[in-house]
């Protein structure tokens, strides 16, 4: 019997409560939902990055409408709990983001994040008052549903151009106390860095693994104090270096062994719904 929107936001509440660090893997497609799903993951969550390259897109190219329509085809094919990475919600103004968290729960979702990144290149992060106040309105657009829908604010210091710990910290903080229920820094350098984020608030931390030299094991991210552990595009990156591995033997061996090393097709049926 399938879960009501409600039970699977309060399933992904109490994930977040401990002990230790779940993950949350970030499929690209319906596909690859059931996937992770049949692999026994509690939840998951979209990935912007991966979803742009389905399209054949870099991040920070898709749509808002294109986003929530990507989040109702992964809803759909799973009885899971799923969260959505919806940038800086496809708009400068408070309000705006607040109307996306609104639609994100009109497409079944149970959470998303909203990060502090603008989009321009010129201005990559918005200032700690304008992000608080943005994060501030998601957080009541959260509230106001009939649902424990779970925002998760996102401090884009690390990968814009500002590894500033101490900075980080203080937005992630004010994000906390404007009503962030998850907080997250993707890009930390190292466990010491992780551990004094983790220190400085009480709400959970999500870590994003996925970079090289930069993804610890779950235990030692457990231990740092993270609850939370998401994969971002890796997954898909993986599966595309497959893709190019295989199709690259073809164009330049004319030889079909990545064959013996793929799933079979009743294999991957097993996942797939009848």
């Amino acid at each position: 019997m399938s879960l009501s929107q409600s039970q699977k936001a309060d399933r992904f509440r109490a994930l977040h409560q401990g002990p230790g660090a779940f993950v949350i893997p970030n499929p690209w497609d319906a596909g690859s939902a059931r996937i992770l799903a049949g692999l026994g993951f509690a939840a998951l969550a979209t990935s912007s990055g991966a979803f742009a390259g389905t399209l054949g897109r870099r991040d920070g190219r898709v749509r808002r409408e294109e986003a929530l329509g990507h989040a109702r085809a992964l809803v759909g094919a799973v009885d899971l709990p799923v969260s959505a990475d919806l940038e800086n919600g496809f708009g400068h103004a408070a309000s705006f983001a607040a109307e996306t968290v609104r639609l994100a729960a009109e497409a079944g979702l149970v959470g998303c994040s909203i990060e502090d990144a603008t989009g321009d290149k010129d201005r990559p992060l918005y200032d700690i008052a304008e992000a608080t106040e943005r994060i501030a309105a998601s957080a009541a657009a959260a509230r106001s549903l009939d649902f424990a829908f779970t925002l998760t604010a996102r401090s884009e210091n690390f990968l814009r151009g500002n590894p500033d710990l101490n900075d980080t910290i203080a937005r992630l903080q004010a994000y906390e106390k404007a009503g962030a229920d998850v907080l997250m820094a993707p890009g930390l350098p190292d466990l010491d860095a992780v551990r004094a984020v983790c220190a400085a608030f009480t709400k959970p931390y999500n870590f994003m693994a996925g970079i090289k030299g930069k993804s610890f094991t779950r235990a030692e991210l457990a231990a740092a104090g993270v609850r939370r552990i998401s994969l971002a595009t890796s997954l898909y990156r993986a599966a595309m270096g497959a893709l190019i591995a295989a199709a690259t033997e073809v164009r330049d061996n004319g030889t079909f062994d990545y064959v013996d090393r793929a799933m079979t097709t009743p294999e991957l049926n097993q996942y797939m719904e009848g």
